[in-house]
């Protein structure tokens, strides 16, 4: 049963006009990265929540959501709304099953996502879980314009901190961009495009996490099973396990 908490709004940091982080404070809570909690609102005469992921890692003293802005949207306008030393309610425990702990070994950790469906990837590579299990992690993050690419610098900071282990590809499928990859997720695994950038295999010794538009995971999913990749089931453990984020 969720129990509910008041949280203050520590900064709302808005991306571009429509991408949004929001940080607020509240009481510790454990949980595992890639799991998500609910948070709600009074909007007009109605208490409306929706469930988002978290992005910070396990043991932070705040908690952080990547959020997108939705015009007719009955609680995202009211969250981009909030400034510092607002009140909201969150609610706990955590739930979820897109956490590496449902994921089985492999060599490399493919970390597929478009739009804010890389948020719980942030929060997994903010452990040492995924350093420690697997030889190579690629994070794939597409998004429709170069601006979307959110949380770059701190996607940096781990091609520093675990250069030779780690390999970052964004992707931009409606504008050129130089250091980018340009198309769909899809369509740039049939070419090899993002096996060679991050210069990686992508087989039945691999694992692949998807997040994100739910276009792009039918159409990878499809794509892996012809490559030999079946979905992970707990009754049949695979490689290949979806979030479907929306």
């Amino acid at each position: 049963m969720a129990n509910w908490h008041i949280a203050e709004v520590i900064s709302n940091h808005f991306w571009t006009d429509k991408l949004f982080s929001l940080k607020v404070r509240c009481p510790a809570e454990k949980f595992t990265a890639g799991q998500f909690v609910r948070l709600a609102l009074q909007v007009g005469d109605k208490r409306v929540q929706r469930a988002y992921s978290l992005v910070n890692p396990p043991g932070s003293d705040y908690a952080e959501f990547y959020l997108t802005y939705v015009d007719d949207g009955l609680l995202s306008p009211a969250l981009a709304a909030l400034t510092s030393g607002d009140q909201i309610e969150v609610s706990y425990p955590a739930s979820g099953f897109f956490t590496l702990d449902e994921v089985p070994d492999g060599d490399n950790l493919w970390l597929l996502a478009t739009g804010t469906g890389v948020g719980p990837y942030l929060s997994m590579l903010a452990t040492q879980e995924p350093w420690q299990r697997f030889k190579h992690i690629i994070l794939v993050h597409a998004a429709r314009w170069a601006n979307e690419l959110s949380y770059t610098q701190l996607i940096g900071q781990w091609q520093q901190q675990y250069a030779g282990q780690f390999s970052y590809v964004p992707v931009v499928s409606r504008e050129s961009v130089p250091d980018a990859l340009y198309g769909r997720i899809p369509a740039l695994i049939t070419d090899q495009q993002l096996q060679q950038q991050s210069e990686q295999k992508l087989d039945s010794h691999s694992q692949v996490m998807i997040c994100g538009n739910p276009d792009m995971i039918k159409d990878t999913k499809a794509l892996l099973e012809t490559l030999g990749l079946e979905k992970n089931l707990r009754r049949k453990p695979g490689n290949v396990t979806v979030e479907q984020y929306w």
